[in-house]
């Protein structure tokens, strides 16, 4: 156990850490996810709801994940943790990229991809640093992870390919995606200017007359 005592130690010298537990953070971690919800992470790691139940009541027990109404929020005390990267083969693969209208509110695009599923693609998380924020998504099998990278007026779709290869499967997933995304951009609701101010903790946008 010395090896996982020496990954955690926010844990108080009487509590564990099992393997999963470990997992658990080093993914967040390594997503970068500010906030995540259960279904999605239970997908992502393909383990039994009941064990990652327990597994998150002890991260929120701790301190270092809290529970919201939208699923998970990650707290400042995992940057703390010393957590091992956890050794995955993943293929990355840039499907889209394209500019946003410069009138797009980003706020509201955010809020309305947020929490949504299009086709076979299940809401996971939402990750955020001083260039932007990334959406992420995930298939149905938790086969293929899908992420929209906003960055200004920018915007990447890229599939991460876990245990499916399926690139026509992506593909259809990120012009589901695209389409909603449009759609959005017709709407009255793109009409203010937005910039965003990446902050030590967290960016924020603000609109501009």
């Amino acid at each position: 156990m010395s090896s996982l005592d020496d990954n955690w130690q926010g844990f108080s010298s009487h509590d564990s850490l099992s393997d999963r537990d470990a997992n658990v953070l080093s993914l967040v971690d390594e997503e970068a996810l500010s906030t995540f919800t259960f279904d999605g992470l239970k997908r992502r790691l393909g383990l039994h709801p009941e064990t990652l139940s327990r597994i998150l009541s002890r991260l929120e027990e701790e301190g270092i994940v809290k529970k919201t109404r939208e699923g998970y929020e990650v707290t400042p005390k995992i940057a703390k943790l010393k957590l091992s990267p956890a050794r995955r083969e993943e293929q990355n693969v840039s499907l889209l990229q394209t500019f946003l209208p410069s009138n797009m509110s980003i706020p509201t695009l955010l809020s309305e991809l947020k929490g949504r599923w299009f086709g076979v693609l299940r809401w996971f998380g939402m990750s955020e640093n001083c260039d932007g924020v990334m959406l992420k998504w995930i298939t149905e099998d938790g086969g293929i992870q899908m992420a929209a990278s906003i960055s200004g007026t920018t915007l990447n779709i890229d599939a991460k390919f876990l245990t499916s290869n399926n690139l026509d499967l992506a593909l259809k997933a990120a012009y589901q995606l695209m389409a909603h995304i449009g759609k959005l951009c017709n709407t009255k609701r793109s009409s203010t200017h937005v910039a965003y101010y990446p902050s030590a903790n967290r960016g924020s946008y603000l609109t501009l007359t």
